[in-house]
């Protein structure tokens, strides 16, 4: 496929790095040479260029391209490239954007017409991540699939953990109520097989149905973790405000911005919901004791300097705060973050990367995120009408190495799939790739005559 991109910030970035690791034919243009030249390692053609010019879209091949992206820091910069793109002959465009009013339903085919096929909002999907972080205080990462038919979730286990030390194969078998796709430890990630075991440390993902996340959460050693209901957000940028508005009812929220006029605008914003505003530091630890914080179950860092969150969350779990989340944008940081055992990381533009990336995949895809811990994708791919993926059992399949399939959906319920498991015809399978490229995958989704 012929992707171009414009902008090298970290949304355009990590998108071309998945790109590269996919071996597609992507080209990046930004008008600032020294972010194109981070780029030198990767399989990517770069180019010099204003990000609305007609001449240099053209050079580029925009006028062939199966997808253009305009993701820069300016919104009027991205939608006047992408409609650009699109009189040029850019048969799919995407446009990040920092206006909430248009993502409305009425507005999408407004975008449409304009030459815009699909608009991406970051803090919006960060905000999202970051409420479904808090439904589960025990856990670092989920993500529901199908409106919660399969759910993934991302655990780090510790001594209370009765499933530790034990080869998989006898902890569970085809007819258990969870499947392990994939350990981080330390610096490596492994797709499990039955001669694995589970130890102190490992971030553990599980693939389990919505019935089962309270036997999960007995068997990992969570049940005394107490349910989210208080919540101190450190920072009132727009990702606050979007996860403040889209919170369970039940949850009381409590934002801390030291900016005085930013406080007087997030009031304003917030102005309908219970959510209260309060000016000063979140680093100030008698402003925190003052606000309740030893009463509090989640400690949420969204400045926007990922030290400042860092080093916050750090002390909010000093003061025996059980969940913490930090907003990490700075990508070399993250693995700091995470041998610090803070909690849960959240940075926004590597999931607006995801989101994009799954239109790039040829097969019918319906969702794709990816694992920054664990350097993996988890695609959700729909089997279809002679493709190869139907025609033997999983076992059987011959998947490249560091794939897995966590589950599928059948008629809206969730199942998890072992290697006798049989996927048919319309069947919505959940593919967990490490170091197996999408690509690989995609063929056993598409119609083929040749097994």
């Amino acid at each position: 496929m012929k992707i171009v991109i414009v902008g090298a910030g970290a949304v355009g970035t990590h998108l071309s790095k998945l790109l590269s690791r996919e071996h597609q034919d992507c080209v990046l243009i930004d008008d600032n040479e020294e972010r194109l030249g981070n780029l030198n390692e990767f399989d990517v053609m770069t180019y010099h260029a204003s990000p609305t010019s007609i001449q240099a879209l053209k050079e580029a091949g925009t006028q062939h391209a199966d997808l253009f992206v305009g993701v820069t820091p300016e919104e009027t910069t991205n939608l006047t490239a992408c409609m650009i793109a699109h009189s040029l002959g850019a048969k799919r465009t995407v446009a990040r954007i920092d206006n909430y009013e248009y993502l409305s339903t009425q507005n999408k085919e407004l975008f449409k017409k304009m030459g815009v096929d699909k608009l991406i909002y970051p803090e919006v999907l960060a905000a999202i991540d970051i409420n479904n972080g808090l439904k589960l205080s025990w856990v670092r990462q989920r993500w529901d699939v199908h409106d919660g038919a399969l759910t993934l979730l991302g655990i780090k286990l510790r001594e209370s953990a009765e499933i530790l030390n034990q080869p998989l194969r006898e902890l569970s078998g085809p007819d258990d109520p969870y499947h392990i796709v994939a350990i981080k430890r330390g610096e490596d990630t492994i797709i499990p097989g039955g001669l694995d075991e589970l130890r102190v440390g490992d971030l553990t993902y599980f693939m389990t149905t919505q019935e089962y996340i309270p036997y999960i959460r007995k068997i990992v050693g969570k049940e005394h973790y107490a349910d989210v209901k208080n919540v101190i957000v450190m920072g009132g940028d727009k990702t606050s405000v979007r996860a403040a508005l889209t919170a369970p009812d039940y949850m009381n929220i409590k934002i801390i911005e030291k900016n005085a006029e930013r406080c007087e605008k997030l009031n304003e914003l917030l102005g309908d919901s219970d959510t209260m505003v309060i000016h000063g530091d979140g680093r100030d630890l008698g402003l925190l004791e003052e606000e309740g914080i030893r009463n509090t179950q989640a400690f949420v860092a969204l400045t926007g300097n990922a030290e400042t969150n860092i080093l916050a969350c750090l002390t909010a779990k000093r003061l025996g705060v059980r969940k913490t989340i930090a907003m990490v944008e700075n990508l070399d940081y993250v693995k700091m973050a995470e041998e610090l055992d803070i909690g849960t990381i959240i940075n926004k533009m590597t999931i607006a990367a995801s989101h994009i990336f799954q239109m790039l995949i040829d097969a019918d895809v319906d969702n794709l995120r990816s694992l920054m811990l664990v350097d993996a994708e988890v695609a959700e791919f729909s089997a279809t009408e002679g493709s190869k993926v139907t025609k033997k059992k999983v076992k059987d399949l011959g998947l490249p190495a560091g794939t897995t399939i966590g589950g599928l959906v059948r008629n809206g319920v969730g199942i998890l799939v072992n290697g006798n498991s049989q996927i048919e015809v319309g069947d919505s399978v959940m593919v967990f790739c490490h170091e197996a490229k999408l690509n690989q995958i995609e063929k056993y989704f598409k119609k083929t005559t040749i097994w």
